[in-house]
């Protein structure tokens, strides 16, 4: 059994089935939804936690929290301190690089110049990134459909950030700050799935994590000068940490484990609409004509570019 609780395909010499491509066509069940929807939110949420948080502290500090609370919540976690094998461990540097330290360092920065409702609408980018990265860099076989809803949604990510970068200066570089976090995402839930499948989420999160909260340190340092102490920056910080950067990650893991990188980033189809609805309600955000058809055209796109054909029926059945 994976540590997920379902069998891992076999992976001996000669087999063309790993399993990552196992998970890729398994059911996607209730557990699965649940786990979607917890992630969503939190992740959801965090937007708008990093808005509060960067009233006061600089984003290196904000970075640093969220990674420090994030750990603290995983390793407690008595399944995160299961071994991992030795020849894990340069793939688990690689995912503190690209799934913790670097986009969570690239969101603050991006999000002193835009608003937290759209870098949660350019985040839906995640399925498009995840689909290219798969097939360009991880070898996954690329159908037609999916093809298509890499350009579809390449169009969506057009339409959001059209108004803000059209402006030039530093909105459209928060932009591209927002869209290059999320291309070290779905570099990260390629890497992520096998290995979580060899030595379960919480183990792997934990050690990106640890890799993660040294490489914050020095942004951390160079941030507390600008910073001011605040009670609800230091508790929104905590609120994006354990729950974004700890038990969320936890949670999408899990799912890459259950049913594959590529349907993982579903979860972006929710963050969105959370992210947006806090902005307009908390921060009296507005919601351009532009940014929202250019969220329905990625959101299309990453549908098209997330489905997985229905595995075959055994002949004979």
């Amino acid at each position: 059994m994976s540590p997920c609780g379902r069998p891992a395909a076999s992976t001996s010499a000669g087999s063309t089935t790993g399993p990552s491509q196992f998970a890729d066509t398994a059911a996607f069940q209730g557990t699965d939804l649940l786990l979607v929807l917890f992630a969503a939110g939190v992740w959801g949420g965090s937007f708008l936690f990093m808005d509060i948080a960067l009233d006061h502290f600089e984003p290196g500090l904000v970075t640093a929290f969220r990674v420090w609370f994030g750990a603290a919540a995983v390793w407690a976690l008595p399944s995160a301190r299961q071994p991992v094998a030795a020849d894990a461990r340069s793939k688990l540097i690689v995912l503190g690089v690209v799934w913790m330290a670097l986009p969570l360092t690239l969101f603050p920065v991006a999000q002193q110049w835009i608003d937290s409702g759209l870098a949660g609408m350019l985040n839906s980018a995640m399925p498009i990134m995840t689909t290219i990265l798969a097939a360009t860099v991880f070898g996954a076989v690329v159908l037609r459909r999916q093809v298509a809803g890499v350009l579809v949604g390449f169009a969506g990510i057009v339409l959001i950030g059209l108004p803000e970068a059209s402006g030039g200066g530093s909105n459209a570089l928060g932009v591209g700050l927002v869209v290059a976090a999320v291309a070290c995402y779905g570099i990260a839930v390629n890497v992520a799935g096998p290995l979580q499948q060899r030595f379960g989420s919480a183990a792997v999160v934990a050690r990106a994590l640890l890799t993660a909260s040294l490489l914050v340190v020095p942004g951390a340092v160079v941030a507390l000068p600008g910073s001011s102490f605040s009670w609800a920056a230091l508790v929104a910080c905590f609120a994006a940490g354990a729950g974004g950067t700890g038990y969320a990650f936890v949670a999408a893991a899990t799912l890459t484990g259950r049913v594959g990188a590529v349907r993982t980033s579903l979860i972006t189809y929710v963050v969105p609409i959370i992210a947006i609805v806090l902005g307009i309600v908390f921060r009296d955000e507005t919601l351009s004509v532009w940014a929202a058809a250019g969220t329905i055209v990625v959101l299309a796109g990453a549908a098209m570019a997330s489905r997985v054909p229905a595995p075959s029926s055994p002949s004979g059945t």
